[in-house]
């Protein structure tokens, strides 16, 4: 059945080339701003230039070295940056990742409990948060339309998300332009992330939700047919830009309205990130199309619905089913990136662990609820034989 759904998505989006030059009429003129990036891409391709020369006579303190996966560790760093500076506006500057660390400096600088991990875990609610505001330069998670966030704690080997409508972005800068000389692997990293967020919302059962449907099914089409032009020529605007839109729609909640959603896929990634520092977008690629195997009768009427709209195969039902698994670990292999855990070093001992915590957890996982720590351990351990 298609549920019923409220939606409401505040975030401005300012589109297109030469658009970072609005960013100071985002921003009100006497907002103390912390601006926060990642490993220093920003540097080398133009955008920190481009955002220093919009901001020009602004109050603005800096804090970079947000990392690929942010640690709650150097994050607390810009928490206490902010307190100290009385900080009244954030502006993250960069990928999802500086995007998702921002969302959490945000709700933990008003923060009066003790430990602003607790955020993360859901086990203290935050009441207040410090404005939002962001300039794109790398496509993949919708975090800057969308009000969720991923942190990692160092110290316990954990990755956690988070997500509340306080930490929606103001306004969201996305320029084709700024993501040119980003490499190669992090692109298809994106082209990968945005996919399988697309999967995780619409790979389930049928509800009849036909505009849903129709707009999951018309973004994974463009991801398909945008990553070898965006992959290949760098500096094709029209590909860049319907890869960097793909991107943002994929997760700003609108495809995800009135149906059901999985989400193991991620849960589990989380986890081999946790413990073996595989980038997020190739923690999905070793475990989806596996997930898929093992729940494809439960996801049968979905499978041959892509089968058939998506890939334009035909066959019987068992073939659509069989060619719409193997189409999709075929993309993600076109983009690069593995579909075998075991080329990350995980092996058995690492199932186990992942296992135990899931069990110790207490929680099952997918749109039935019937992703069990045993049938993790099912599709970990198919994608290390």
């Amino acid at each position: 059945m298609f549920s019923n759904f409220v939606y409401q998505n505040p975030v401005k989006i300012l589109f297109g080339k030469g658009q970072i030059a609005q960013l100071s009429k985002q921003i009100s003129p006497n907002s103390k701003i912390l601006l926060t990036y990642g490993g220093g891409s920003i540097f080398q391709n133009g955008v920190y230039e481009q955002v220093k020369k919009a901001l020009e006579g602004r109050n603005v303190i800096e804090f970079g070295g947000i990392e690929a996966n942010p640690t709650y560790e150097t994050l607390m760093k810009a928490v206490e940056l902010g307190r100290k500076e009385n900080i009244d506006f954030l502006l993250a500057v960069g990928g999802g990742s500086v995007l998702d660390g921002t969302k959490f400096i945000a709700a933990a600088i008003p923060f009066e409990g003790e430990d602003a991990w607790q955020i993360v875990t859901g086990k203290e609610k935050f009441k207040k948060a410090i404005p939002i505001g962001s300039v794109l330069t790398l496509p993949a998670t919708g975090s800057e339309m969308n009000y969720f966030a991923v942190i990692s704690k160092k110290s316990t080997h954990e990755k956690k998300g988070m997500g509340h409508p306080l930490v929606y972005p103001v306004f969201s800068i996305l320029d084709p332009e700024t993501t040119f000389s980003l490499p190669p692997r992090q692109i298809a990293n994106g082209i990968a992330d945005a996919f399988t967020h697309v999967m995780e919302q619409y790979m389930t059962y049928p509800v009849n939700a036909q505009i849903q449907d129709r707009f999951a099914e018309s973004i994974i089409q463009t991801l398909i047919e945008v990553a070898p032009k965006t992959i290949e020529n760098p500096s094709d605007y029209e590909a860049r830009a319907n890869f960097m839109w793909a991107a943002t729609v994929a997760l700003n909640g609108f495809i995800s309205l009135g149906v059901p959603q999985d989400w193991a896929t991620h849960q589990i990634g989380h986890e081999l990130t946790a413990f073996h520092g595989v980038d997020h977008a190739r923690s999905l690629a070793v475990v989806l199309p596996y997930l898929l195997k093992v729940k494809q009768e439960t996801k049968r009427d979905k499978l041959i619905q892509y089968a058939k709209r998506v890939w334009n195969l035909s066959g019987t039902d068992d073939e659509l089913v069989a060619e719409a698994i193997q189409k999709t670990g075929e993309f993600y292999e076109s983009l690069g990136l593995s579909i075998k855990a075991s080329e990350y070093g995980v092996n058995q001992e690492t199932i186990e662990k992942i296992v135990k915590r899931f069990e110790e957890r207490g929680v099952n996982f997918g749109e039935n609820g019937d992703i069990t720590p045993a049938v993790v351990a099912e599709i970990l351990e198919m994608s290390i034989a």
